[in-house]
């Protein structure tokens, strides 16, 4: 029997609708956005994954950032006789885009407030030498593919999709040997290493030439030209990403998270996430369709309990290295490092080698973030030293470093993972919809390896809410986007 027109039209139209959906799965029906969603941790990655997630999922969703301490984590200042200095994440690299674009919106949206300023380094004597020029070509390879990846919304299951789909068995097999390994079969001599590369190794991840080869190469790429810094405190990127993406701040600490399933106003029994969390004395919970966990799960830096998950939540024992900050403004004693007399000023960085009877792993001078230009040469000799060292320095330490000084402020910092290679990396997903940004520091842990980690995360989460399967752990995506028009 044969159909009437209307019918015909009705089907071509739905045979129309389902090549569509097929053909674009981006544009494939939308689910219903989450009604709340739960970041655990205010740092870069916390604030970025809020960022990016209001984007993805629009203004309706309610979002909430838990953070205990203060907006930033280990992006902060202290205070030294009434100006603020760096004491954590101090550099940015010309090569981090997702840095420079949270920077240049949140200018925009703030009308010009927020501003840039140059930080001018002494480079490091092999600053032309073959092993930067490698470091800096791997790590542009990196970053290269991975905003390309993102900026198509393409997301990764684990670090090591990640990593394996920027560039496959060989990059990621950096995770898995040292650095003294790679460069020693690279026929770097022993000297070198010892004097050149192993005191970066301890300016920025407080250790030596044991740790992962990646993690190696991203610190050797800070000895570049080019690097930056927020004027008024890296750790003001972190406010403006949670100011514009419109969470709410909750001043506490998470205690334990636990699935349990509601029943919404639909009618419809829904497995959720009920959050626990403790601000003063009190205790106070309230439940979320999808948790993103950007702080370190590390008993000793967040002890968040994940209870009667089946099956359990893998725990983690990642070690963090203890590093003490001190910020000392005085006149140095540059005979402790030269025979020769010396300007002070002119000397602005002194490292460490693993061989030294130093207590400190480096000391340099520093310029408070209000400064938008280094300030001119001091008339007395006194400027303001940061100091990183493995433990916290003594009246007696500090007086041997320097002939006088008028103030010192400490401050005691899990600051990074120790890396041991080889290197596991912890889960993203930890469950249905319970994310885990900081894995990434397994391999890196740097600001902009937190904001990659943290567009990861966030497109993964919107990607798995929606059904979008075709737009996780994808094969061959380098090749499939170059022949892109």
């Amino acid at each position: 029997m044969g159909r009437t027109v209307s019918e015909l039209i009705s089907s071509l139209v739905g045979l129309w609708l389902l090549l569509c959906s097929w053909g674009c799965p981006g544009s494939a029906e939308l689910r219903s956005p989450p009604d709340k969603i739960a970041i655990i941790g205010a740092g870069i990655g916390g604030t970025s994954a809020a960022y990016i997630l209001r984007q993805k999922f629009g203004k309706n969703v309610k979002i909430d950032v838990f953070e205990r301490e203060e907006v930033g984590g280990r992006l902060a200042t202290m205070k030294v006789q009434g100006q603020d200095y760096e004491a954590g994440g101090s550099i940015i690299h010309p090569l981090n885009l997702h840095m420079k674009r949270f920077v240049k919106d949140l200018e925009t949206q703030s009308g010009g407030n927020m501003e840039v300023s140059l930080v001018l380094m002494t480079l490091f004597p092999f600053c032309i030498h073959p092993l930067l020029v490698w470091c800096l070509m791997a790590i542009f390879l990196l970053f290269k593919r991975i905003y390309r990846y993102q900026s198509h919304e393409y997301a990764f299951s684990s670090v090591e999709k990640l990593l394996h789909a920027i560039g496959g068995d060989e990059f990621l097999g950096l995770l898995n040997r040292t650095l003294l390994e790679t460069f020693q079969k690279a026929g770097f001599s022993e000297k070198f290493l010892d004097e050149m590369v192993a005191p970066v190794m301890r300016v920025n991840f407080g250790q030596s030439t044991g740790l992962n080869a990646f993690v190696g190469a991203v610190s050797l790429s800070c000895s570049d030209s080019g690097l930056w810094a927020v004027e008024g405190g890296n750790k003001l990127v972190c406010s403006g990403l949670l100011q514009a993406s419109k969470s709410n701040l909750i001043s506490g600490s998470v205690m334990y998270i636990e699935e349990k399933t509601r029943t919404k106003q639909t009618g419809n029994p829904t497995e959720m996430y009920e959050v626990v969390y403790q601000i003063g004395s009190g205790t106070r919970s309230d439940f979320y369709d999808i948790v993103l966990v950007a702080t370190p799960l590390n008993h000793k830096m967040s002890n968040i309990t994940f209870l009667n998950f089946d099956p359990p939540i893998e725990e983690f024992h990642q070690n963090y290295e203890h590093i003490v900050t001190t910020l000392v403004k005085g006149e140095l004693n540059s005979s402790v490092f030269s025979s020769r007399p010396m300007d002070n000023f002119g000397l602005g960085t002194v490292l460490t080698t693993d061989n030294s009877d130093s207590f400190i792993n480096s000391l340099e001078t520093m310029y408070s973030v209000r400064k938008k230009e280094n300030p001119q040469p001091s008339t007395d000799g006194t400027y303001v030293w940061k100091m990183f060292s493995p433990e916290t320095l003594t009246e007696a330490q500090i007086l041997k470093l320097f002939l006088s000084y008028d103030d010192a402020v400490k401050k005691p910092w899990l600051a990074y993972p120790h890396y041991e290679p080889p290197e596991k990396c912890p889960s993203i997903i930890l469950h249905d919809r319970l994310y885990y940004i900081n894995g990434m520091e397994c391999a890196a842990s740097a600001m902009e390896m937190s904001a990659i980690a943290a567009y990861n995360a966030a497109l993964l989460a919107y990607h798995r809410w929606n059904g979008h399967t075709d737009m996780i752990d994808q094969d061959g995506l380098y090749e499939k986007l170059k022949t892109e028009l």
